[in-house]
């Protein structure tokens, strides 16, 4: 079966910039009607333009996933989604020790609850409508912990267990729940990072000997959005050149 998503609807949360953005573009190629989510509206109505200047189908919301009336709202506006990939999130830093609670709770707020209140008003259009893919962005961090992010690797570990949790709950509404964990991507937010001492050390860790392009996430994306993955949920797709299997 194909990785084609003709005649799907599919919303990306934190479509604005990096992930979610190149996200976008990827299921916009893949033939599905697009609607870019962030609350920077401004940015996505930018990328909306430009796909829908290359011959794509694109529409841009606001949405703050933190926010529950913005969630209802963006939701109730539009038939239900095909497909909606749960992107939004925020990385928090610093030393446990000295982390604020509100620093913690900010993080947990957007990359868990954020998660679970776009997945639930989602799963509601899609059990009314026959179904459809909801792919939780996880991270490797959710699998194995690092330094200085204390909230973000709790953060995603639970969004990886909740994905498996509403797998449970909604496949016999046809509403599938996976995870997709990337690795080190590279990025030009990371990009000089990955320059120095410090990044080349961490590239040698992995097993392939690379950081991850955007590109190589595109085909485990498509996978889990399409029905190519119908009979997948619950599943937890790690995409990291080997990392996770490295050598302690």
């Amino acid at each position: 079966m194909e990785l084609k998503l003709q005649g799907k609807r599919a919303l990306v949360t934190g479509a604005s910039s990096g992930l979610g953005l190149h996200f976008a573009g990827v299921l916009a190629g893949a033939g599905a009607e697009v609607t870019l989510a962030a609350r920077r509206l401004a940015k996505v109505e930018k990328a909306a333009e430009a796909l829908t200047g290359a011959g794509h189908t694109a529409h841009a919301i606001e949405l703050d996933v933190t926010d529950p009336a913005s969630v209802s709202a963006a939701f109730d506006a539009a038939p239900a989604y095909d497909v909606v990939i749960n992107n939004a999130g925020i990385s928090g830093s610093g030393a446990a020790l000295h982390m604020d609670v509100a620093e913690f709770e900010r993080v947990i707020d957007t990359n868990l609850t954020g998660v679970f209140s776009v997945a639930q008003a989602a799963a509601r259009g899609m059990s009314e409508a026959g179904g459809g893919a909801i792919v939780n962005i996880a991270s490797i961090l959710g699998l194995r912990v690092a330094g200085h992010v204390a909230a973000y690797t709790a953060s995603k570990a639970a969004v990886i267990q909740l994905t498996k949790a509403l797998a449970l709950e909604w496949a016999r509404h046809g509403v599938r729940v996976n995870a997709l964990c990337p690795g080190y991507i590279e990025t030009p937010i990371n990009a000089d990072f990955f320059d120095t001492d410090a990044g080349q050390a961490l590239i040698r860790r992995i097993p392939q000997r690379r950081l991850g392009q955007l590109g190589d996430l595109d085909g485990p994306l498509l996978l889990l959005a399409s029905d190519a993955s119908s009979y997948m949920t619950g599943s937890v797709v790690a995409v990291d050149g080997g990392h996770l299997v490295s050598g302690l």
